[in-house]
């Protein structure tokens, strides 16, 4: 064949011929790995499909050369498709992606969100046919509006492809989606295919068993290993000066880190991503960046990111990141993890440890994309100097060795498994709420098999389903009319035709940010900003102006110095293989390859503490007026124990691989007494455990949740219970050492 005609291939020859004439002129010689094998797992509509395959990887054509060969399979009628993806900037791109070859197949493609015009959704709706590119919020608000037509809406769906799926996997919108899911499949009256894109899965059995509850056995799973990129990894570490130079006291404050200097000297003349974790530290070394690039007199080259920005912003760091002819780096948070096309990018700096060994794997995957090009990761570290009162984290230097331990875990291949045990309880109500919407009214008994028994919320009981409906009567949420048919309350009637109902997840209210008519992006209530501040946002800095409480709206004027303000969020529970192999390093006298020499060391400076503190042969340290116990257990077992001490009526805090207690009225023997006192009886319930414990309502609608399954609800999402009280065997089976 000629050089621009794919190789032989059995799986090219299943596609339909003006696939496979659009990848002839597209001067395709080979299809990738995942697209080899997917296309005659997919082609025949007959069974679920699992794709995990490296970024760059070719999921999408993979998933949808098959499908859409397909749905040009029957001329008569070419079906329905349906693709959730979890952002909006997502559903952009592939739409971009899709209806070149689309418009060729005159199959028409409906990117569907909030940016998009009613008049294009009310041409679906007169012909639902081709591919949906969906949100799981604006298919909970097509499920509720326009419940009545749903059967005959998408009578001819036949797959529905979830894009990043670990994205939702272990979280509310992850329940929201299987949930919809099955509400669509009940609606139309038979299986509809389920395909599951992503790169970053830890354990692909849960992964396919979230993508099809209770059928994760029948999921084929295609696990593309395919052309490994080799990996550059560096960390990078600094003691910061405790007091600046007088000379850059004016300067921002944190141009004057090690860490922008280093970024501005190396990530110049290229295209990069930096991840500092928080929307904040966005703004503050996206600002630090430019103005040293003004100091200098060229062209800025950082960019900020993230989702407060508004979308005009965020679409102009992507167009640089595109541009050939321009150099940028963008400085960024989740939002350019995932899928969107940028274009490629040399390097990935992380500043701080990342919230995930899946999440590092996710980004790291942005680079190498080049043939021959490595991925690069630069991690950047920054710690304390050793001072008499330092701190044991300090000491330990549990910043580096966590980063470490990550990295290490990464050149392995190995990421955090899904969280799929969450109960979500608060998700169920809005899924009540919204199923109450689609069917006007619903039996109990109805409502019960289609969300709990069929759908995915099988560990609610009927009794506590009843308990539930009686609460949310309660509240005036729900009602019962003389049929025994569910109604919408009063206040649930009022809740479910606001448009904020269809996220799962809680929003909180923001001030649009305005200067000179332009939206800048949002800031939320809780920053605090007052008339007179000066913020550094979208990279820039501002003075606040105006806030016009009624109109929700911040008006800013351009100035010249600023301070980031605070958003919400934080990280996520790190894993208990993380700690161990934390433990690991401490343990051992192997310096890990990617540490340059100011983290090796901080290494042995972690490791010398270790071993003065002999943590080896102990479990708790006392410090001053605390107690640490050391556990070197994951977040949610040490949660588990912290609430376990919380109920003996000590006062504690998780500090990272230790339980910090404050000690003013216990000591090392009686919590070891609590501990042991833990590990003979079997392990407690939520409601044992979290008995008179307050302020565990974190998601969208957990006030309206009975007492007893918030606490369920809590402990599942927040806590391991068991296996904190497998912890606590060991221990109490183990001799101690205890201080001298």
């Amino acid at each position: 064949m000629s050089a621009g005609e794919p190789r032989s291939s059995a799986a090219f020859s299943l596609l339909d011929v003006r696939i496979q004439r659009w990848i002839w002129t597209e001067k395709w010689s080979v299809l990738r790995d995942a697209q080899e094998r997917a296309i005659p797992a997919l082609v025949g509509c007959d069974r679920d499909v699992l794709i995990a395959a490296a970024t760059a990887a070719g999921k999408t054509e993979a998933a949808f050369f098959p499908i859409l060969t397909h749905l040009l399979a029957n001329i008569q009628d070419t079906g329905l498709c349906i693709y959730i993806s979890p952002i909006k900037a997502l559903i952009n791109d592939q739409f971009m992606r899709l209806e070149r070859l689309c418009e060729q197949l005159e199959i028409p493609v409906w990117p569907w969100h909030g940016d998009i015009s009613s008049s294009s959704k009310n041409r679906f709706f007169k012909q639902p046919s081709g591919v949906v590119l969906i949100t799981p919020e604006s298919l909970e608000a097509m499920l509720c509006n326009r419940g009545f037509q749903v059967p005959q809406l998408f009578a001819r769906l036949r797959y529905i492809v979830v894009d990043e799926l670990h994205a939702f996997i272990g979280s509310e919108r992850g329940k929201q989606l299987q949930s919809l899911m099955q509400r669509m499949e009940l609606a139309v009256g038979h299986k509809v295919v389920r395909v599951g894109l992503s790169a970053t899965l830890g354990d692909l059995g849960m992964a396919a068993e979230f993508l099809r509850l209770r059928g994760g056995d029948g999921v084929e799973i295609i696990n593309s290993n395919a052309d490994p990129v080799r990996l550059q990894l560096e960390i990078k570490a600094y003691v910061e000066p405790a007091h600046l130079p007088a000379e850059q006291q004016d300067a921002p404050a944190i141009t004057t880190s090690s860490i922008v200097r280093h970024l501005f000297d190396t990530l110049r003349g290229s295209n990069n991503l930096v991840f500092p974790n928080t929307r904040g530290l966005v703004e503050e070394y996206a600002h630090a960046l430019g103005w040293l690039c003004e100091q200098q007199h060229i062209t800025n080259e950082f960019w900020p990111h993230h989702g407060n920005l508004s979308r005009d912003i965020r679409e102009e760091t992507e167009a640089a990141l595109k541009n050939k002819a321009l150099h940028a780096t963008a400085i960024c948070t989740n939002t350019l993890e995932l899928g969107i096309d940028i274009g490629a990018v040399k390097s990935i700096a992380q500043i701080g440890s990342p919230p995930s060994v899946a999440s590092m794997r996710q980004r790291l995957g942005r680079s190498g994309r080049r043939p021959g090009e490595p991925a690069i990761l630069r991690g950047y570290v920054t710690e304390q100097a050793l001072m008499k009162d330092s701190t044991l984290d300090v000491q330990l230097r549990t910043g580096l060795f966590t980063f470490a331990a990550m990295v290490s875990l990464l050149e392995e291949k190995w990421v955090e498994p899904p969280q799929t045990d969450g109960l979500h309880f608060s998700t169920l109500i809005q899924q009540l709420l919204s199923l109450i919407a689609q069917r006007g009214g619903v039996q109990a008994g109805d409502a019960y098999r289609a969300l709990c028994v069929q759908g995915p919320f099988p560990a609610l009981g009927k009794a506590d389903f009843l308990d539930m409906l009686r609460h949310l009567g309660k509240l005036e949420l729900i009602q019962q009319d003389a049929s025994g048919v569910l109604l919408h309350g009063a206040k649930g009637e009022r809740m479910v035709n606001h448009y904020s109902f269809y996220a799962a997840f809680a929003a909180e209210e923001e001030y649009r940010v305005v200067c000179d008519s332009r939206v800048l992006g949002s800031l939320p209530v809780s920053s605090s900003v007052s008339i007179g501040d000066y913020i550094v946002f979208a990279g820039k800095t501002w003075c606040v102006e105006t806030i016009e409480e009624e109109g929700k709206t911040i008006l800013v004027s351009k100035t010249s110095i600023g301070k980031a303000p605070v958003f919400a969020g934080g990280k996520g529970h790190l894993h208990a293989r993380i700690r161990q192999r934390m433990r690991e390093l401490y343990r051992g006298s192997e310096v890990p390859h990617f540490l340059d020499a100011a983290s090796v060391l901080l290494l042995q400076e972690g490791r010398d503490s270790y071993v003065r503190y002999r943590l080896d042969q102990r479990v708790m340290l006392s410090m001053g007026s605390n107690i640490y116990l050391l556990t070197w257990l994951g977040d949610k077992q040490n949660e588990a124990l912290a609430a376990v001490l919380r109920k003996a009526g000590v006062s504690v805090s998780v500090s990272g691989p230790a339980i910090e207690i404050f000690a003013k009225e216990t000591d090392e023997q009686r919590i070891a007494q609590y501990l042991q006192a833990f590990a003979r009886q079997p392990p407690p319930d939520a409601q044992q455990l979290l008995a008179g414990a307050f302020n565990l309502r974190r998601e969208k609608w957990d006030w309206a949740l009975p007492e007893h399954l918030l606490k369920k609800s809590y402990a599942s999402l927040q806590m391991d219970v068991a296996g904190a009280h497998a912890w606590t065997q060991q221990y109490a089976a183990a001799p101690q050492a205890h201080d001298d």
